[in-house]
């Protein structure tokens, strides 16, 4: 599939939509191995697990999702504000981002984290929102989201010369192809109230650890380990039920492997980056479960 989508007519004179937020476990590196995995037809697009969205931008780019119906999922209720601005109100956006871009310090970056400790926060303009959660994305260590027991943002800044917060023909292009899709703060398992055969379902959930001490499973103040991995998987496989297409990004574990043990496995190569330590970046397994053979073979 990736040398059809490669033949796809992309103007080179338009910004081009790629992900306007740094992501942990993002998915630029692997968007080959995805696009050659996925199905050469398919009807709707589902992704629960938005993140910074590399496969979405990607399949956007390059035309693959043209008259589709598309719906974008997160439990990240500040991810999904975002996206929701950059989507209905990109202007006002870059306007607050531009003044971020000119106030960035180490004392306006722990200012602007110190936010969500004030009580009203959630109420707050939306716009702000998106900008302060642009911002820390930009500015903090390795852009990472991670945050404590009651919520807050507890990342600190990183030792970045000359961050770019205001990038105009980024947010406008990413808002050009976030037009009619559907974008909810919601569980994954909201997919079934939607998805039916031969739809298309990406999970790319925050990854089972490799080691009992491993971090970033805090994708919000909620931890993703056994009984939701294993919550996610009957979501799975009730969608494979339903005939639809469904593909799942995860770390190459026992308990995952498992888990899926009656799916196509692929085991592929991946650039882990965020590690507070240099030593412990580099290439790690990763897997890719998907339900293409025991769909053809139904």
């Amino acid at each position: 599939m990736l040398q059809i989508l490669k033949k796809e007519n992309v103007n080179i004179y338009e910004k081009q939509p790629q992900p306007f937020l740094k992501w942990a476990g993002g998915k630029r590196a692997l968007l080959p191995e995805l696009i050659c995995r996925m199905p050469k037809n398919f009807n709707n697009y589902f992704e629960p697990f938005i993140g910074g969205g590399a496969l979405f931008f990607e399949l956007k780019k390059l035309g693959v999702l043209e008259k589709k119906k598309i719906y974008l999922f997160d439990k990240n209720s500040e991810l999904i504000n975002t996206y929701k601005v950059v989507q209905q109100n990109p202007k006002e956006l870059l306007k607050l981002l531009k003044i971020y871009q000119e106030k960035h310090s180490l004392e306006f970056y722990y200012e602007t984290r110190a936010k969500d400790r004030e009580e009203d926060f959630q109420n707050s303009d939306n716009v702000e929102r998106s900008a302060r959660f642009i911002y820390l994305n930009k500015t903090c260590f390795n852009g990472l989201y991670r945050v404590n027991s009651k919520g807050y943002h507890n990342v600190p800044m990183g030792n970045y010369k000359n961050p770019t917060i205001y990038n105009p023909d980024l947010i406008l292009a990413c808002s050009k192809a976030l037009q009619n899709v559907v974008i909810e703060n919601t569980d994954f398992s909201k997919t079934l109230g939607y998805a039916k055969k031969d739809d298309f379902v990406y999970f790319d959930p925050p990854y089972y650890p490799l080691t009992p001490t491993a971090s970033f499973t805090a994708y919000d103040k909620d931890l993703f380990l056994d009984d939701e991995q294993r919550r996610l998987f009957e979501v799975f496989k009730e969608l494979d039920k339903r005939d639809a297409f469904v593909m799942h990004s995860n770390s190459d574990t026992d308990f995952i492997k498992k888990l899926y043990e009656c799916y196509d496995i692929d085991f592929v190569d991946c650039a882990r980056f965020i590690n507070s330590k240099s030593s412990g970046r580099g290439k790690i397994k990763e897997v890719l479960i998907n339900n293409l053979g025991v769909k053809n073979a139904k």
